[in-house]
C-alpha cells in the first residue's frame, strides 16, 4: 500500500513519516486546498521491504502545499508549459491583425498630414491633391502664338475654358490638364467598392489643344483663319463649335459679353469677316470683282428661321440638279467689317434659347453664319461658321417636358449626322449621309468636292461636376478624327494611371457587368424613344402641309360667298364650284384627320418610352 501511494506522490520532493503507537498518520496532498488522512496499521515488517518499518516518516502538509502552489505559478507564467497551447493559425491571425492596425494608423497619420497641407474645407480636396501630384510629373509645353500653323482638311481641336463664378462658388476643382499643344488629360474621379478614392487619367490627342489661358485670337489663328484662304480659292469651308451647354461656344464664335451686351468684335464671326475684307483688297484677288454677302439663320427642332428677317420660317428643298435650296433666305450685301458686326448683333438677339440641365440660358438651336463671295452673281466661295446647340445626354432630357425632349432628340440626331458627314469627308467616302438631318442637308455643299475643308472646335468645361459631359464631348470629337494617343507628338504611350490603389477587384468587375446590362436596356429604350421622336417629326410636317392646303382653299370659299351676294349670280355655277371645293376639302380634311390620329399615337409612344428611361435612371 505504501509503495503504491508513494508512486502517486512521486512529484513531491520530500516525504516525512512519523510512527505512532497505534498506527501511522500519512498526509497526502490530493488537491491544492485539501488534504486527506490515512491510518496505516503497524505490524511485522515484510521481507520484501525491511527498511520501511525502521524509517519514521510523516508528511508536512504546509510544505507540500507551498511546493504545489509554486509549481502551478511557474506553469501559468510560462505559456509554453501550459496544457492548452495556442495553434499556429491563431498566432498568424494575431500577427495579421497587428500589422493591419499598424497600417491603418500609418494611413490615418498620413491623411492627417495631407489634410494639413491642403484646404480640407473643399469637398474634393483629396482628388485635388492627387491631380496636383500627377501634374507635377508632366512636362508642359503649351501652345503659343509662335507655333507653326498646320493645315488639315479635317482639323479637330479642343478648348478648355476656365472655371466660372458658379463653379468657384461651389469650390469645384479643375479636372483637365493640357500639357502640350495636342495632348489633353481628363482626371476622372473614381471610387472603389471599399470607397477608396482614386483617379483614372484618360488621355486624348487632337490637332490642337488650347488651355484656359488661350484667347479668342489664339483660337482663331489656328482654326478658322486658314479656312479663309480656301474660300478665295473657290472652295467651301466650315467651322463648328461643339460642346456641352455652358462650355463657351457662343463666347468663342459670337464674342464675349461686355456687361449684358455681347461684344461681337471679339468673336470668330467678326475676325473671319475682317480677314475676308483684307484679302479681298489684295492685288491677286482685287481683279476678281468679288462681293461679300452674309446670311444668318438658325435650325430649331428641324425647322429653319431667318435671323436677319424677323425670324421668318424657311423651307429647304432640292432642285432638279440635287442642289439644296433654302427658300426665303435673305442675303445681305456688306461693304466692311462694321456692317458684319451689326448683322451679327441683330441675329444673335433673335436666337432661340432656353433653360437646360447645365445652363439657365442655353442656346437650343444651331446658329449658322455664312460669308458668301460672289462674282457676277455666282457663288465663288462660301464660309459657314456654325455655333452648335449644346449637347446633352438623352437620359437627362427624357425626364423633362415634351418640348425639351423633342429639342434634345433633334439636337442629338443632327450632331450624330454631322459626325458621320465629317468622317465621310475625311475618309473620301463615296456616300455622304447628309439627308439625316436639316443641319447636314443645308450644309451639303460643304461636305462634297475636293476643295472642301472643315474645322471642329470641341468646347469643354473643367469642373468636376461636368466630368461626364466633358468625356462625352471629347469622345465625340475623337470619333470625328480618330487620332490615337499612341501617335502623339513624342510617341508617348497613353498614361492610364490609378492613384492610391491599382489592384483590380472581382466585385468591381461584377458591378461593371451588371451596369453594362443596364446600359444595354437603356440603349434599347433610347432607340424606341428616338424612333418615336422621328415619327412625331414626320407626322407633324405632314399635318402642317395638309393644314396649309386647307388654308389655301379659303379664298375660293370667300369668292363663293361673295358670289351669293350678287342679285343675279348663276346658281348652276355656284353649285358646281361648291361641289368641287367640298370634294377637295374633304380629301385634305380626311388626310389631316389621319395624320393627327397617327401623331397622337406617336406622342403616346414617346411618353411611354421617356417614362421607362426615367424609371431606369432613377435607381442609379
Amino acid at each position: 500500500g505504501l509503495r503504491s501511494r508513494s508512486t502517486r506522490m512521486s512529484t513531491l520532493s520530500e516525504v516525512h513519516i512519523t510512527p505512532k503507537e497505534d498506527g501511522m498518520e500519512v498526509d497526502l496532498p490530493v488537491r491544492a486546498n485539501s488534504r486527506k488522512q490515512f491510518l496505516v496499521p503497524t505490524g511485522p515488517p515484510r521481507n520484501s521491504c525491511p527498511a520501511v518499518a525502521e524509517i519514521p516518516f510523516t508528511m508536512v502538509s504546509e510544505e507540500v502545499e507551498e511546493q504545489v502552489h509554486s509549481m502551478r505559478g511557474s506553469s501559468s507564467a510560462n505559456p509554453v508549459n501550459s496544457v492548452r497551447r495556442k495553434s499556429c493559425i491563431v498566432k498568424e491571425m494575431e500577427k495579421m491583425k497587428n500589422k493591419r492596425e499598424e497600417k491603418r494608423a500609418q494611413i490615418s497619420e498620413m491623411r492627417t498630414k495631407r489634410a494639413q497641407e491642403y484646404d480640407n474645407s473643399f469637398p474634393n480636396w483629396e482628388f485635388a491633391r492627387m491631380i496636383k501630384e500627377f501634374r507635377a510629373t508632366l512636362d508642359c509645353h503649351p501652345l503659343t502664338m509662335t507655333d507653326p500653323i498646320e493645315e488639315h482638311r479635317i482639323c479637330v481641336c479642343v478648348r478648355k475654358r476656365p472655371l466660372n463664378k458658379q463653379e468657384l462658388a461651389k469650390k469645384e476643382i479643375d479636372v483637365i490638364s493640357v500639357p502640350s499643344k495636342c495632348l489633353l488629360f481628363v482626371h476622372e474621379p473614381k471610387l472603389k467598392v471599399d470607397l477608396t478614392k482614386y483617379l483614372e487619367n484618360q488621355a486624348f490627342c487632337f490637332d490642337f489643344a488650347f488651355d484656359e489661358t488661350a484667347s479668342n485670337e489664339v483660337i482663331y489663328r489656328f482654326t478658322a483663319r486658314p479656312l479663309v484662304h480656301t474660300i478665295f480659292q473657290g472652295g467651301k469651308a466650315t467651322c463648328f463649335a461643339y460642346g456641352q451647354t455652358g462650355s463657351g461656344k457662343t463666347h468663342t464664335m459670337g464674342g464675349g459679353l461686355s456687361g449684358k451686351a455681347q461684344n461681337a468684335s471679339k468673336g470668330i464671326y467678326a475676325m473671319a469677316s475682317q480677314d475676308v475684307f483684307l484679302m479681298k483688297n489684295q492685288p491677286r484677288y482685287r481683279n476678281l470683282g468679288l462681293e461679300v454677302y452674309v446670311t444668318f439663320f438658325e435650325i430649331y427642332n428641324g425647322k429653319l428661321f431667318d435671323l436677319l428677317n424677323k425670324k421668318a420660317k424657311l423651307r429647304v428643298l432640292e432642285d432638279g440638279k440635287q442642289q439644296v435650296q433654302v427658300l426665303g433666305l435673305q442675303e445681305h450685301l456688306v461693304n466692311c467689317a462694321d456692317d458684319v458686326i451689326k448683322m451679327i448683333d441683330i441675329g444673335s438677339a433673335c436666337r432661340t434659347s432656353g433653360q437646360t440641365f447645365a445652363n439657365s440660358n442655353s442656346s437650343r438651336s444651331h446658329a449658322c453664319f455664312q460669308i458668301l463671295l460672289k462674282a457676277k452673281g455666282r457663288v465663288h466661295g462660301k464660309f459657314s461658321l456654325v455655333d452648335l446647340a449644346g449637347n446633352e445626354r438623352g437620359a437627362d432630357t427624357s425626364s423633362a417636358d415634351r418640348q425639351t425632349r423633342m429639342e434634345g432628340a433633334e439636337i442629338n440626331k443632327s450632331l450624330l449626322a454631322l459626325k458621320e458627314c465629317i468622317r465621310a469627308l475625311g475618309q473620301n467616302k463615296a456616300h455622304t449621309p447628309f439627308r439625316e438631318s436639316k443641319l447636314t442637308q443645308v450644309l451639303r455643299d460643304s461636305f462634297i468636292g475636293e476643295n472642301s475643308r472643315t474645322c471642329m472646335i470641341a468646347m469643354i468645361s473643367p469642373g468636376i461636376s461636368s466630368c461626364e459631359y466633358t468625356l462625352n464631348t471629347l469622345r465625340y470629337a475623337d470619333r470625328v478624327k480618330e487620332l490615337s494617343p499612341h501617335s502623339g507628338p513624342s510617341g508617348e504611350q497613353p498614361i492610364q494611371m490609378e492613384t492610391e490603389e491599382t489592384e483590380a477587384n472581382s466585385q468591381e468587375s461584377l458591378i461593371t457587368s451588371n451596369l453594362s446590362k443596364e446600359e444595354e436596356e437603356l440603349s434599347s429604350q433610347m432607340s424606341s424613344f428616338n424612333e418615336a421622336m422621328t415619327q412625331i417629326r414626320e407626322l407633324e410636317e405632314r399635318a402642317i402641309e395638309e393644314l396649309k392646303e386647307i388654308v389655301q382653299q379659303v379664298p375660293s370659299w370667300l369668292e363663293l360667298s361673295e358670289m351669293t351676294e350678287q342679285p343675279d349670280y348663276d346658281l348652276e355655277t355656284f353649285v358646281n364650284k361648291t361641289e368641287s371645293a367640298l370634294a377637295q376639302q374633304a380629301k385634305h380634311f380626311s388626310a389631316l384627320q389621319d395624320d393627327i390620329k397617327a401623331l397622337r399615337l406617336a406622342m403616346q409612344m414617346e411618353e411611354q418610352a421617356s417614362k421607362q428611361i426615367s424609371s431606369k435612371k432613377r435607381p442609379q
